[in-house]
């Protein structure tokens, strides 16, 4: 179920801007946030907004490292994100960012993400769209190439289940009774990949007649938990 949908933009500020709004209705609460995929080096913009933010992530070498410097993070939980702590109706907001696409069993991870959500709660999730030329690329291409791609240290072989998708991550929210508010797409990846990229997103989207896209590689979502009681949620 969609209640909005954007036109395609990006907009960086996104993520601490519905946090504030969904703050402002709640006067005098202390939010509950959870990052989920949290082993990256970027901490939460969250300005003034009083939070207590949980990690969770998968227990790699290089993500307990990240996590470790991370000074946003209140506490957090590294382990199969099938069975790390994640209580029931507890977060008012989850950040799930670039994680749906690195992990396998995405829809059970995504239901455990919304049995975690307080009705009414928000989750914003950005995730590289399998169904883009960049995430094509992402899927297919060896280790050489892929550190081309990504312009710096190659994160770990992305998975790319159907949920990674704009239509596959629609049709989980229709299945699950959530409202999707917000949809934008941007092209970030590929522009700071460069021209060579670049060249290569706009030559797989010819080959392939426009059934991959190279008008963007990544998309943002913000999906609400509905708070009607007899509302179909997890």
């Amino acid at each position: 179920m969609t209640e909005l949908r954007t036109p395609p933009t990006f907009d960086g500020d996104l993520f601490r801007e519905r946090v504030r709004a969904y703050a402002e209705e709640r006067p005098f609460e202390r939010l509950h946030v959870l990052d989920a995929g949290c082993g990256r080096k970027a901490p939460l913009e969250l300005g003034a907004v009083e939070c207590h933010v949980t990690g969770v992530d998968v227990d790699l070498p290089d993500v307990r490292a990240r996590v470790r410097v991370r000074r946003d993070l209140d506490a957090w939980h590294l382990g199969d994100l099938r069975t790390v702590p994640m209580p029931p109706r507890v977060y008012d907001v989850v950040h799930a960012s670039y994680l749906i696409e690195r992990i396998p069993h995405a829809e059970l991870v995504l239901d455990r993400i919304v049995a975690a959500l307080k009705p009414g709660g928000l989750l914003l999730v950005r995730f590289h769209d399998r169904d883009t030329a960049f995430g094509r690329l992402d899927r297919v291409a060896p280790r050489w190439l892929r550190s081309v791609l990504w312009q710096r240290e190659t994160p770990p072989h992305a998975v790319y289940e159907r949920a990674a998708s704009l239509s596959g991550m629609r049709a989980y929210c229709l299945m699950r009774g959530l409202v999707v508010t917000e949809e934008h797409t941007s092209a970030a990846t590929v522009t700071r990949s460069g021209l060579a990229v670049t060249m290569l997103c706009r030559a797989l989207a010819a080959l392939s007649r426009n059934r991959v896209t190279s008008a963007y590689s990544e998309a943002t979502m913000v999906i609400r938990k509905p708070e009607n009681r007899y509302a179909r949620i997890i």
